[in-house]
Parts: C-alpha cells; sequence; structure tokens
C-alpha cells in the first residue's frame, strides 16, 4: 500500500460503519431485521464506492508525483544526452542501494565485532541509518512489519549490548 493509499484510507476508512452505528439508534422499532439488514448492505455499498474513489484519487496523486519528480530530476534518457557526464551520473544512481547496503553490512559487522566503546548517539545512528536503509531495500512492508518489534525493544528500556 503506498503513502497515498494510507492517507486516502485514514480518511475514508470507518464513516460507514459509525453512521450505521449511529443510525441503527434511529431505526424505527417496528423495522424488520431484513431491513436492518439491506439498509447495512447499501451503506456497505456506499463505503465500497468510497473507497474505491479515494484509491482511484491515490493512484492518481502517485502517478502525477512520479511525474513531477521526473520532470524535476530527469529521467536516465535525459542524462544519456550528456555523453560523458550522463553516463557517469546514471552510473552513480545505479550505485545508490548496493553501496549503501554493503555500507550498512559493514557498518553493523564493525558494531557487533570490532566496536566496543560507542556512545548512546552512535548507536542511534546507527540504528537509524539500519532503519532507513533496510527499509529502503526492502520496502514499506518490511518497515511496517518490524516496526512492533522495534517499539517493543526501546520501549522496555533494553539497551544494546555489543558484548
Amino acid at each position: 500500500m503506498s503513502l497515498f493509499s494510507n492517507i486516502f484510507s485514514g480518511v475514508t476508512g470507518g464513516v460507514i460503519d459509525k453512521a450505521i452505528d449511529t443510525a441503527k439508534e434511529y431505526f424505527p422499532p417496528d423495522m424488520s431485521e431484513a431491513e436492518r439488514a439491506q439498509f447495512e448492505l447499501k451503506m456497505k455499498q456506499i463505503q465500497h464506492e468510497i473507497d474505491m474513489q479515494a484509491q482511484q484519487a491515490a493512484n492518481e496523486a502517485e502517478k502525477q508525483l512520479t511525474e513531477r519528480v521526473a520532470l524535476l530530476e530527469g529521467t536516465a534518457s535525459d542524462l544519456q544526452a550528456f555523453p560523458f557526464l550522463g553516463r557517469i551520473v546514471v552510473f552513480m544512481r545505479g550505485l545508490q542501494r548496493p553501496v549503501w547496503g554493503f555500507a550498512t553490512m559493514y557498518l553493523d559487522f564493525m558494531w557487533f565485532t570490532a566496536w566496543m566503546n560507542l556512545s548512546d548517539r552512535q548507536e542511534q545512528a546507527l540504528i537509524v541509518i539500519n532503519f532507513l536503509v533496510l527499509g529502503f531495500l526492502f520496502g514499506e512492508r518490511a518497515i511496517k512489519n518490524v516496526a512492533p518489534l522495534m517499539q517493543g525493544m526501546f520501549s522496555s528500556g533494553r539497551k544494546h549490548d555489543p558484548g
């Protein structure tokens, strides 16, 4: 799920359920169960339509963002117009993930094997670097899956023990 999908689902999610709960209080006493069920079904259909419109809006917003980034930063084909420098920039762009990934592996290796007296601030910096780089490499879903574990570790006051 993308950032825009999360934003739109946060805005629309649960509105119909709240409306149904509120409306139930005002149902006429002689309303049959079938009529109540039909009302709920109609409300759920409305919620589905709202969700579909929000998803379409999120997709459009994401498409526009991608187009804007390409317009502002240029594309690889734009850079190829500069014979030597363009190829270097495209090459350097391609190196971003591997360089950050291997650098993070090296930092983690040193952290767990050789660096015994890191300050709290240095350890926090390494945690942030890991979180950013590994999240970038493995995606938003990986961050969401690991976030509760990390929150539990940090809220319990555990301190990293490198030895």
